[in-house]
């Protein structure tokens, strides 16, 4: 199964509470901290709503 390496690239001080939730649910804590998950349909709808922030790598 593909795996995404998601990294947090812009704060998510002073954002919606909501899209501060997904951040710290999906594990991200500072600015360029990393993560790798599962590539699945509730990973992808939780990554395109906080797409703004982040940056999304496939890994093998």
């Amino acid at each position: 199964m593909a795996q995404l390496k998601v990294t947090l690239v812009r704060s998510a001080a002073h954002r919606l509470p909501k899209q501060r939730a997904i951040v710290k649910a999906l594990g991200l804590h500072r600015v360029n901290s990393s993560v790798v998950k599962p590539d699945n349909d509730a990973i992808r709808g939780a990554l395109f709503k906080i797409a703004h922030l982040i940056t999304v790598e496939e890994v093998k």
